[in-house]
């Protein structure tokens, strides 16, 4: 197979689920939805707080295996010269099914090379050649194909990195899965916010969508009903399928044919919405960046402020570029935690929670620097209540009326919001 065709099939490998989901959005209940390559985008794109610490906790995971195995390594060569020095056995290290090697992932295997330790002699030791060690190598495929990926790289070529097996300690990590019932809804939002850091909305956009998943064939004829408090002037969407009419006279959300189900097994969106602003006021959480110049660089003063009062936002990071090369920030007042990532020149402000509770907060720190050294201000979060008022309060059969038992799950992500 040539190199190519190795990396189409190792970038399709890569995006498969990503495929089914733009495939999912192209077609649903049988029928081809009348969508455009920018909807596509958009649809699919959807922020996940749980990836995002998988991955990080993925990247930890790889790095400490590869650390091990160095280790392992050293200490297989160590034990191999003293063994030598003294004229013992020379003890079997790593190898496949050994006990060193039970711990790390078989994708961090193929990216080393370990070398098998010589038999121990029996007789008078040889004279050893001084050509190249003919000693067993594993790995060396992988690096041929990391070799091409690295060339691929210097030429200007984008390449996703490859992923290893998850590991044991990412339950640990993620929150547990939600309890669902035969009918489950998820409620889903993602912000996108720029401001100046002198103040002004330069644009907002908050994009939302229920989406149902049916379990048992017995609940399949089923219809939502919607909560709709939100004044914020937003923008609703029904699927094709949905009776609008029903929709816009009584919140509901049924199909047009009613003696018809909703597909089993299948996450179907049946309700999506947009809100798109520069109302300063509709701002969730605002956050303003004063740099001062002293005698020795910048004073830089930090406030938040949550404006929107019903939400409560957890894990949240608000993460300020610092100047490299200058040593890490002093820090004066302070709610909440700091860290200083050296590598990545970032200061990041960790909250855990905000909500009416501790609705402000502030940071001061100082270092050497100019004032725009710490824009654009960036910031993070989860929340499990949506910014827009949307709720399914209720789902009832199609034939009686009867309410359905139903499990839910909320959530509000941010894809995008920076203070330039």
């Amino acid at each position: 197979m040539c190199p190519y065709c190795i990396l189409i099939h190792y970038e399709i490998s890569e995006h498969c689920f990503d495929l089914i989901f733009a495939f999912d959005e192209i077609v649903a209940l049988g029928y081809r939805e009348n969508v455009n390559l920018a909807q596509i985008r958009t649809f699919t794109e959807m922020d996940s707080h749980e990836e995002k610490v998988f991955r990080a906790v993925r990247e930890t995971q790889e790095r400490e295996a590869k650390a091990e195995m160095r280790r392992k390594a050293k200490e297989l060569q160590q034990a191999r010269r003293d063994a030598e020095r003294s004229g013992k056995k020379v003890p079997a290290f790593g190898g496949f099914g050994s006990a060193g090697m039970t711990s790390v992932s078989s994708g961090t295997i193929i990216t080393d090379t370990i070398i098998e330790p010589e038999k121990p002699k029996i007789t008078a030791a040889p004279v050893r050649p001084s050509g190249p060690s003919k000693a067993l190598k594993l790995g060396a495929k992988g690096k041929e194909v990391d070799n091409f990926v690295d060339k691929l790289k210097s030429e200007g070529e984008t390449i996703m990195p490859t992923t290893g097996k998850r590991g044991s300690d990412v339950s640990k990590v993620l929150p547990p899965p939600v309890n669902m019932e035969s009918v489950h809804l998820r409620v889903e939002e993602k912000i996108t916010l720029t401001c100046g850091r002198d103040g002004g909305l330069q644009n907002m956009e908050v994009l939302g969508m229920v989406t149902l998943r049916v379990t048992d064939d017995k609940y399949g004829r089923i219809r939502l009903i919607i909560n709709n408090n939100d004044g914020k002037g937003l923008q609703l969407q029904t699927h094709p399928n949905v009776d609008k009419k029903l929709f816009t006279a009584e919140s509901v959300i049924g199909l047009k044919n009613p003696e018809k189900s909703f597909p089993l097994n299948n996450d179907v969106g049946v309700l999506k919405w947009r809100l798109q602003t520069t109302d300063e006021s509709l701002i969730p959480l605002t956050i303003n960046c004063w740099p001062s110049e002293s005698g020795t660089g910048c004073d830089v003063n930090i406030e938040y402020e949550l404006q929107e009062e019903n939400l409560e936002l957890n894990d949240v990071v608000i993460s300020i570029p610092v100047p490299s090369g200058v040593g890490a920030p002093v820090i004066g007042d302070l709610d909440g935690e700091y860290k200083h990532d050296s590598r990545r020149n970032i200061l990041e402000w960790c909250l855990p929670v905000i909500d009416a509770n501790n609705k402000t907060g502030s940071l001061e720190f100082s270092i050497a620097g100019q004032p725009n050294d710490f824009f654009p201000v960036s910031l993070s979060f989860v929340s499990k209540r949506n910014y827009c008022d949307i709720q399914v309060t209720k789902v009832t059969h199609v034939d009686d009326d009867s309410s359905i038992r139903f499990s839910s799950e909320t959530s509000f992500v941010v894809d995008k919001y920076e203070i330039l």
